[in-house]
């Protein structure tokens, strides 16, 4: 009886908990970024506040976002306006509460995202911002996402769009905005469809655009190939469905205007990171220690009492 109430607490561990740490990380990493200098060269850091915000929550952002009297910013507001310009089909009466500080960086910098709200951002994380701003042609960059209450995060990318293009002066390419936009619904399907945990999904698509930066195909079945090959490597077993909008959504990425010697390196940077943090959630697990040292201890807790019922 012990055994079995081991093994059906573990797995509701596993299943519920597993992108945590990554979260968390976030939230650490935002602490440090919020009192950084701003660069003369660059300017200085713009907050976007999502256009539904109360006086109350807009405070809230701010908090979260390390904004004071005394900050250093430009600000500006995303409306549903902004949803039907950067977004294919955008709904223009959309309800926007997802904000972001964006920090510009020096060419060849990278891009640094965090959440700091992890608690109210629930299906978006920070690898597949990235993925996505990486498709959109986002580049150098630190990115900060913050939300007042609980939301998908979705709204946060035509967000970073307006205020990049704002920070650079550069316009961003509609065709390549209204594929990331793509690529972020079809992650958080895949991710909530497919029992894989969001890290691996942000590694999945990661590695299928490293592959097509690579290899460079030519038709659509070449693209299917390379996804089908990247599927099996990680072990990803996807519906028929979700497989052909992966398909579909690659295929169109393999068509859009980019640089793909240059998009490889930045891939590369990135599919890094994601693996660090795959990584170090394993180390996690098998040592004990970090959060899984304290989910290990709740549910033993649990267990212990369930124990005491059965004798």
């Amino acid at each position: 009886m012990k055994k079995q109430i081991f093994a059906v607490v573990a797995a509701m561990c596993l299943t519920t908990a597993v992108v945590a740490p990554t979260t968390s990380y976030a939230s650490t990493n935002s602490s440090q970024s919020s009192g950084e200098v701003v660069n003369e060269k660059l300017g200085v850091p713009i907050v976007v506040y999502g256009g539904s915000l109360s006086e109350s929550e807009k405070a809230s952002v701010k908090n979260s976002l390390g904004i004071t009297n005394n900050s250093d910013i430009q600000e500006i507001t995303i409306t549903g306006a902004d949803i039907a310009k950067y977004i294919e089909n955008g709904n223009s009466n959309a309800r926007l509460y997802s904000s972001a500080k964006i920090i510009p960086k020096d060419p060849g910098s990278g891009l640094v995202i965090n959440i700091v709200t992890p608690e109210n951002i629930t299906e978006v994380t920070a690898d597949m911002y990235s993925n996505a701003m990486l498709t959109a042609g986002i580049e150098d960059a630190t990115v900060e996402v913050a939300a007042p209450k609980k939301v998908t995060g979705h709204s946060a990318l035509a967000g970073i769009y307006k205020a990049y293009e704002v920070t650079t002066g550069k316009k961003l390419d509609k065709d390549r905005t209204d594929v990331a936009n793509q690529e972020l619904s079809v992650a958080t399907d895949i991710a909530q469809n497919s029992g894989v945990d969001n890290e691996k999904v942000s590694q999945l698509l990661t590695d299928i655009k490293k592959q097509i930066a690579e290899q460079k195909p030519a038709t659509k079945e070449d693209v299917e190939k390379i996804v089908d090959e990247q599927l099996k490597k990680l072990e990803i077993n996807l519906s028929d469905k979700d497989r052909q909008l992966l398909i579909d959504l690659m295929d169109k990425i393999s068509k859009l205007n980019i640089d793909f010697s240059k998009w490889s390196t930045q891939l590369n940077d990135l599919s890094g990171n994601i693996k660090d943090q795959l990584n170090k959630i394993n180390d996690d697990i098998k040592s004990d220690s970090g959060f899984w040292a304290s989910v290990k201890s709740f549910f033993q807790k649990i267990i212990d009492g369930i124990s005491s019922i059965f004798g």
